[in-house]
C-alpha cells in the first residue's frame, strides 16, 4: 500500500530582501508553516513574519562556504512532509530564477510529495525599480536577457557563456552573480558588438536599508568598485535615466518595522 503523505512543500519566493516586497500568499503560508527551510540570503525581518510554532532552519549554501548539500535539503523537505507538516521552503528573489528549484521539484516529485511554487519578486525587477526605471522601456528596449555571471566548473567546466548571442542593443542585459571583476566581461561585450556608451549599474543589496550602486557605461566597466553581495549587473540603453529619481526611504521603513515584530516575539 503507498504511503500516504499528508504534507506539503510550498516553494516560495522571499523577494529581494524587503518585508513590504513579500507577497500575501508567502506571507500566510508563513503564519502557518510547520517548517521554513530558508536561503542564507533571506533576512531576519522576513523571517519575523514566521508563526510561533514553526521549526525555522537555515540551508543556506553561499559560494565559498560549505554547509548542507541539495541532496540534504531536499531530504529534510520531504521528511517534513511525511511527517503532516506544511513547509515553507523559502527562497530569496524568485525561486525559478537561478534558485535550483528544477532540482527541488524533481526531488520532490520522485518522493510523491505534494507541492506548489510561489513566486517573487526577483533582484533585477527590485533593482531597476529602486533606480526608477524601466526594463522594457519600448524607446530604448524590447527585450530583457536575464544570465548569470557565475557557473560552477562541476556543472560545466568548459562551457562559456555566448555573449555574441546575448549582447543586443535593444535589450536590457541582467546579470546575476556578475563577479567582482568585469574587465573581462567589458572586453567580451565590447567584442559581441555593444557600443561603449550603453549605460550599466551595478547594485548590491537591491531594495533593502543596505542598498548601493553605481553607474558606468560599458566602456568603463572595468572601473566599477567591487560591491558587495548579493548583487546585480544591468546593462543596457533603458538604464539612461537611472539615478534621477530619488529614493523614499520606503524599505528602511518596512525594516524597521519588522525588527520591532520580530524583538517583541
Amino acid at each position: 500500500m503507498a504511503h500516504i503523505i499528508r504534507g506539503k512543500v510550498y516553494l516560495v519566493g522571499a523577494g529581494p530582501g524587503d518585508p513590504d516586497l513579500l507577497t500575501v500568499k508567502a506571507h500566510r503560508l508563513m503564519r502557518r508553516a510547520g517548517v521554513i527551510l530558508h536561503d542564507d540570503l533571506v533576512p531576519a525581518p522576513i523571517l519575523a513574519l514566521a508563526g510561533p510554532h514553526a521549526e525555522i532552519a537555515n540551508v543556506g549554501k553561499r559560494c565559498g562556504r560549505k554547509g548542507i548539500t541539495q541532496g540534504e535539503i531536499n531530504a529534510r523537505m520531504i521528511e517534513a512532509a511525511r511527517r503532516g507538516l506544511e513547509v515553507v521552503r523559502l527562497k530569496s528573489g524568485d525561486p525559478g530564477v537561478f534558485g535550483r528549484l528544477a532540482e527541488e521539484v524533481d526531488a520532490l516529485e520522485s518522493a510523491g510529495v505534494p507541492f506548489e511554487i510561489v513566486p517573487g519578486v526577483t533582484a533585477g525587477a527590485a533593482a531597476a525599480a529602486s533606480l526608477g526605471v524601466s526594463l522594457t522601456d519600448r524607446r530604448r528596449s524590447s527585450r530583457v536577457i536575464i544570465v548569470s555571471g557565475h557557473r560552477a566548473p562541476k556543472d560545466a567546466p568548459d562551457e562559456k557563456t555566448d555573449w555574441k548571442s546575448l549582447a543586443r542593443e535593444d535589450a536590457t542585459l541582467v546579470i546575476y552573480m556578475p563577479g567582482k571583476e568585469f574587465a573581462g566581461l567589458k572586453e567580451e561585450l565590447l567584442a559581441a558588438g555593444l557600443d561603449p556608451a550603453i549605460p550599466a549599474v551595478i547594485v548590491s543589496h537591491a531594495a533593502t536599508p543596505r542598498e548601493r550602486h553605481q553607474s558606468s557605461t560599458l566602456g568603463t566597466l572595468d572601473t566599477l568598485p567591487r560591491m558587495e553581495s548579493p548583487a546585480v549587473l544591468l546593462i543596457g540603453w533603458a538604464l539612461d535615466r537611472a539615478g534621477r529619481r530619488s529614493k523614499t526611504g520606503a524599505a528602511s521603513l518596512a525594516f524597521e518595522e519588522a525588527e520591532l515584530i520580530l524583538s517583541s516575539l
